[in-house]
């Protein structure tokens, strides 16, 4: 209790410093910004809006820093330890991870989201060691990159601990349990929070209505880290896969490129090539035949035999159609048919050719 005296006293002459921000200041204005921000309907790369994230960042990161010089939390207490105006000073990891999120750069943006991650990790760290959820998580499995000695410890004895005979279909079931209930928890504290709020805002909360007030507020802000740090595990993976086939294209060595056309004249035949190659000699030239053999040999002009087959197949259809025709008339009209010409055949053996021609008479 000594040690939380002169902690306590130690704010107080920060707070009182003139020339120094105040702690509680900073943490109230960069909450605010965070919320504004959070809730407006401006686009989030706007300049307006990364001005205030910046701004908001820095005010967070030095409350931070003030924190940490007044050492105001320890792993050896309890939560009961903490004074209540001490509480609230719990969220600013949280707020700083949240706010970094709300950055824009997509050239950053791998090192942005591990930034935040970073943030949301050491939050959840100092929730866990005071005990300040309504039921017990595990902390997310740290990536290889600023892995610190307690998380590699605690890893280390979750993995251990949890040694899955089905490792697809238990841990699958277990993570959509665990998504249930924190979302049921996080509905539950903001129905809490709108509640309490009203009290606080309006100035008549006592001691114990803001202590509630910032525990809820702590407790929120767990599931809500848990969330952020499961998307950016997911989202981590993405951008590190675009990096790598960034990485593969620009390895990839270009292609060829294809040598350019040497020009030529165009010539109607071998007199006017050799005087246009005279008059021309690095020009190359050639004659219409010799253009027309290249172009049959690499096989771009199109078949000229196609429109010559298509009318002797024409002719030939035609023909065996009229055939046909004859053959139908014979076998319909066959007696009669028959009967005419056996009638021409005698008549012509009875009359010389030419009889009955009036008009040539003499």
């Amino acid at each position: 209790m000594a040690e939380r005296e002169n902690n306590n006293d130690a704010t107080e002459r920060l707070n009182s410093d003139a020339e120094a921000p105040k702690l509680y200041d900073l943490l109230d204005r960069g909450w605010k910004i965070f919320e504004e921000v959070d809730s407006t309907n401006e686009p989030l790369g706007s300049n307006s809006i990364q001005v205030r994230v910046k701004r908001g960042m820095s005010m967070l990161e030095e409350a931070s820093r003030m924190v940490a010089q007044l050492d105001l939390f320890s792993r050896n207490e309890e939560v009961e330890d903490i004074a209540t105006a001490d509480l609230k000073y719990l969220l600013l990891p949280a707020l700083l991870g949240a706010l970094t999120m709300k950055q824009t750069g997509r050239d950053k943006r791998l090192e942005i989201v591990q930034t935040a991650r970073g943030y949301f990790m050491d939050f959840l760290r100092r929730c866990k060691e005071y005990n300040l959820t309504l039921s017990p998580f595990e902390l997310p499995k740290s990536t290889n990159e600023n892995t610190s000695p307690e998380e590699a410890s605690e890893n280390g004895r979750s993995t251990a601990m949890s040694v899955p005979c089905s490792p697809d279909l238990v841990s699958m079931a277990a993570q959509r349990q665990a998504k249930i209930e924190r979302y049921r928890q996080k509905k539950d504290l903001e129905a809490r929070l709108a509640e309490v709020r009203k009290a606080v805002d309006s100035g008549q909360a006592d001691d114990e209505v803001s202590r509630d007030f910032y525990l809820l507020n702590v407790r929120r802000w767990v599931t809500l880290c848990l969330e952020e740090i499961e998307s950016i595990d997911q989202e981590v993976e993405i951008l590190k896969k675009m990096d790598g086939l960034k990485q593969g294209a620009a390895k990839q060595p270009a292609q060829p490129a294809r040598p350019p056309m040497k020009p030529f004249i165009l010539t109607k035949d071998a007199v006017q090539a050799k005087v246009f190659g005279a008059g021309y000699p690095s020009l190359a030239t050639m004659t219409v035949d010799d253009w027309y053999d290249q172009q049959r040999k690499h096989g771009v002009l199109p078949d000229q035999g196609i429109p010559r087959r298509i009318a002797v197949e024409e002719d030939t259809d035609a023909k065996e159609r009229e055939e046909e025709e004859k053959e139908k008339r014979a076998e319909i009209d066959d007696e009669e048919s028959l009967l005419k010409a056996r009638n021409w055949d005698d008549w012509k053996d009875t009359h010389r050719k030419g009889y009955g021609n009036r008009q040539n008479m003499g």
